[in-house]
């Protein structure tokens, strides 16, 4: 079980030194390597994602990613901003499908901003698509605005787009995901403005008659953010496209209490997939030791879950969690009153040694 490690930039390192920490401690035979990605690929070898990272990432069974960005590099041209590695891997590597839960965890109902009677209980699965729509979509760039009333001045432009392919297999995904669940999708859209909008519900409709026992519904963006807060156990397993879901999945980060306990796993046709925290690099934190681990740990165990098949394992892991949190320990970005403030690694030796 081959797993390419790539701690990246900022709290990366720190973070991702604990899940490992916490994947030894299973005691499986796990061979895991590293190397540099984002601004510490740049640094070392002139590019955010290296050749020889690219091909240990494509040549290992998952990837353990921490996370990139510093804005000490913001002056570079895009193309070599430490950003452009995870769309590099996602796009290198075919990972369209991206799985973010949302789950609140009774000990930090007090964390989350909602009161505790609209989040407790809370056990939502966010799936982006995640190799189309505006971000990967072309032409794009900065010319000359031809007409309109603002002709002749610069603009910057990006195109939206969709093939019928890359709906129909996200759209599969979402409502086999469902099947192990309460059997409930929502499709979050903008057919009301946007011609791909109109597009994506027509073939998530289409692909719904393969799945009679699966309820869908369909809501546009703008409803979905309002009713995350408003009301977000309605929800079950929420399908959308790649700027939707980066933005939703952000939002419902912090109806756990923390954006620090948000993993993700990101899948391809195959379950090859890279795992890594929904949070950032953080650089304003890098090396003060308070950074919570947690996403990234629990990110892992999503990798032993679908990657490996190692359910036991990964359940053991969540408990772990469910543990220290049972046991009032908190990092900074979690932490309340009668709690006890933790750092980085004395979290992730606390999940260490709850595992047995």
């Amino acid at each position: 079980m081959k797993i390419a490690i790539l701690p990246g930039d900022g709290i990366g390192p720190e973070i991702t030194a604990q899940a490992v920490k916490v994947l030894n401690a299973l005691g499986e035979r796990f061979e895991m390597d590293t190397a540099e990605v984002g601004g510490a690929g740049y640094a070392a070898h002139g590019h955010p994602l290296p050749d020889s990272t690219l091909k240990l990432a494509k040549d290992a069974d998952a990837v353990l990613f921490g996370a990139v960005g510093d804005y000490k590099y913001d002056g570079l041209e895009r193309a070599l901003r430490p950003e452009q590695a995870i769309l590099g891997l996602r796009r290198e590597l075919g990972l369209f499908a991206n799985l973010r839960p949302a789950i609140l965890y009774p000990e930090l109902a007090g964390a989350s901003t909602l009161k505790p009677e609209v989040v407790s209980g809370l056990d939502i699965l966010i799936i982006r698509e995640l190799t189309g729509d505006i971000y990967f979509g072309k032409p794009r760039g900065v010319r000359e605005c031809p007409d309109g009333p603002f002709k002749g001045q610069r603009e910057g432009f990006d195109t939206m787009r969709y093939a019928e392919g890359e709906i129909r297999r996200i759209a599969h995904v979402a409502f086999q995901a469902a099947l192990k669940r309460d059997k409930r999708v929502t499709s979050v859209d903008k057919a009301n403005v946007l011609e791909t909008g109109q597009f994506w519900r027509d073939i998530v409709t289409d692909v719904h008659k393969e799945y009679a026992g699966v309820e869908l519904d369909h809501m546009y963006v703008d409803n979905a953010a309002m009713q995350l807060v408003r009301a977000p156990k309605k929800f079950d397993v929420l399908v959308t496209g790649n700027m939707f879901g980066d933005i939703l999945s952000d939002a419902a980060a912090m109806l756990t209490g923390s954006i620090g306990m948000l993993p993700s796993a990101s899948l391809d046709a195959n379950n090859k997939g890279l795992y890594e925290p929904s949070h950032g690099s953080a650089p304003d934190i890098a090396g003060q030791g308070v950074a919570n681990p947690l996403a990234t740990i629990l990110s892992a165990a999503m990798m032993l879950r679908f990657t490996f098949g190692l359910t036991e394992q990964a359940d053991r892991i969540d408990n772990a969690v469910k543990h220290v949190l049972a046991q009032g320990l908190r990092t900074p970005d979690i932490h309340e009153a009668g709690s006890t403030r933790v750092g980085t690694e004395e979290m992730g030796n606390a999940v260490v040694a709850a595992l047995g």
